[in-house]
C-alpha cells in the first residue's frame, strides 16, 4: 500500500493558481489588523475590547476608509483561507462570522460609540462608511 502526502496548498500553474489569491486576503487582512491594534493604542489609548476601550475616537489610518476596517481585515483573513485552501467550511465560517460583525456594531458598538463620544460618531458616520471601504476623500 502506497500513501501519498496530501498537499494543503494550492498547484502553482493553472487555474489552481488562483488560490494564492486568498494569500493576498491574508497578507492584506493581517497589515489592517496590526495598524488599527497600534492606532487604537498609541493613539486611542486602549484597546478593541469593550472592557478596555479607547479614550478617544480612533479615526486614522485604515479608519479614514471605513468605519471598521478591523472587522472587514478579520473577514478578509477567514475567507483569503477559504480561498486559498478551497474550503467550503472556512466560508461558511466566514459568512457567519460576518452576520455577527454586522449584528454586534449595529446593535452593541454603534450606540455605545454615541454614548461614550457625543456627536463625534455621528460627524464621523456621515463621513465614512460603515463596511465598503470609500477611498476618496
Amino acid at each position: 500500500m502506497v500513501h501519498h502526502a496530501v498537499d494543503p496548498l494550492p498547484p502553482a500553474e493553472g487555474l489552481g493558481a488562483l488560490r494564492w489569491t486568498g494569500l493576498v486576503l491574508i497578507v492584506a487582512g493581517l497589515v489592517v489588523v496590526l495598524d488599527a491594534f497600534a492606532r487604537f493604542a498609541l493613539e486611542g489609548l486602549g484597546t478593541p475590547a469593550p472592557v478596555a476601550p479607547t479614550r478617544t475616537l480612533v479615526v486614522s489610518g485604515f479608519y479614514r476608509y471605513a468605519r471598521n476596517p478591523m472587522y472587514v481585515a478579520v473577514a478578509a483573513l477567514i475567507f483569503g483561507q477559504a480561498v486559498l485552501f478551497a474550503s467550503s467550511g472556512v466560508a461558511v465560517h466566514g459568512v457567519v462570522i460576518v452576520g455577527a460583525f454586522d449584528s454586534f456594531v449595529r446593535l452593541y458598538e454603534e450606540p455605545t460609540l454615541r454614548e461614550t463620544y457625543g456627536e463625534s460618531p455621528e460627524v464621523y458616520r456621515a463621513a465614512v462608511p460603515r463596511w465598503i471601504p470609500r477611498f476618496r476623500r
